[in-house]
């Protein structure tokens, strides 16, 4: 049994596929594939039901496969206690970061942060929180930017800020003339929202209290991942949205006048830096962290009378 078996036998358990299995590990499709059936030889078990399409691992595949994860992180473990002890902050740093944070917080942290460590390289794929989830549990994300809390015992969520949430309204909406909003004020037949997946989709739903459509049919639904087509559709057409706090920084003063707060406790989300318990990485993940909390606003950082809303 060899290290290499088992990098072989979690990339096929990741991406369930021999040839794109080989392709991440650099080797030729006979090569992963011999060396996965040696390890099976000496084990003396099957590891992969290579008649299901995609290939799945056995039941006691999964056992394996799962304890080679701790050994292969050990292995990982003992070159980041190297890196800690030379204050060496260098290699990838994989991001997964959900669509209605990463276009208002990523275009501040980037600059500073490539400036500062010029010898990590950062790769960001915008995902939703189950993709996230999903990454980080198979290893193929070091960390995600999403809203808490997820209540995944394998998981770590480290608070970094909450952010609080606004109603938009359009110009004819009747809540014009009120200062704040309380959520039972809102109309749900009048609401835009995101799609199905998003996690703010739920938060939103929470802040008003209503899990289906009023009795009100629409004449249509549009459904969209952009918060920026939601600004878009109240501006063009009619209703009310609910946007995150920072999604406000770009808006004319005619848009802005139509922005308004919720009544104490104002509705939040708890954004955190989220990895697997056993992640590697942590004085690249604490310097991403630092530059996270000194760019937002320092009122994001305090969370009295706020609520945090649930993510799911």
């Amino acid at each position: 049994m060899t290290l290499v078996q088992l990098e072989y036998i979690i990339a096929l358990d990741t991406f369930r596929n021999f040839v794109t299995a080989a392709e991440k590990c650099f080797v030729t499709q006979p090569t992963l594939s011999m060396q996965i059936q040696k390890l099976e030889e000496t084990l003396g078990v099957k590891l992969f039901d290579r008649s299901r399409h995609p290939v799945v691992p056995t039941e006691i595949g999964q056992q394996i496969i799962a304890q080679a994860r701790v050994i292969l992180n050990e292995r990982n473990q003992l070159k980041e206690l190297v890196k800690t002890f030379n204050n060496e902050l260098s290699g990838e740093l994989k991001i997964g970061v959900i669509p209605t944070v990463a276009p208002y917080l990523l275009p501040q942290i980037i600059p500073n942060f490539t400036k500062n460590y010029p010898n990590v390289q950062l790769m960001i794929w915008e995902y939703t929180t189950e993709q996230i989830i999903h990454n980080l549990k198979v290893g193929t994300l070091d960390c995600g930017i999403l809203a808490t809390p997820l209540e995944e015992n394998s998981l770590h969520e480290i608070p970094m800020f909450y952010e609080s949430f606004v109603v938009y309204l359009s110009a004819t909406s009747s809540l014009i003339p009120k200062k704040n909003i309380h959520y039972q004020d809102i109309n749900f037949d009048e609401l835009w929202l995101l799609n199905e997946g998003h996690c703010m989709r739920n938060q939103v739903l929470n802040i008003c209290n209503r899990k289906k459509a009023g009795s009100n049919q629409k004449l249509f639904e549009y459904n969209t991942g952009s918060v920026e087509t939601l600004k878009r559709m109240v501006d063009l057409n009619s209703g009310i949205t609910i946007l995150p706090e920072l999604s406000l920084k770009d808006l004319t003063e005619e848009q802005a006048s139509r922005v308004r707060s919720f009544a104490v406790p104002v509705p939040v989300r708890e954004i955190s830096i989220v990895t697997h318990r056993s992640f590697l990485k942590r004085g690249v993940i604490t310097a991403l962290e630092k530059e996270i909390i000194e760019t937002v606003p320092r009122e994001m950082l305090q969370k009295d009378k706020k609520e945090i809303l649930e993510t799911y």
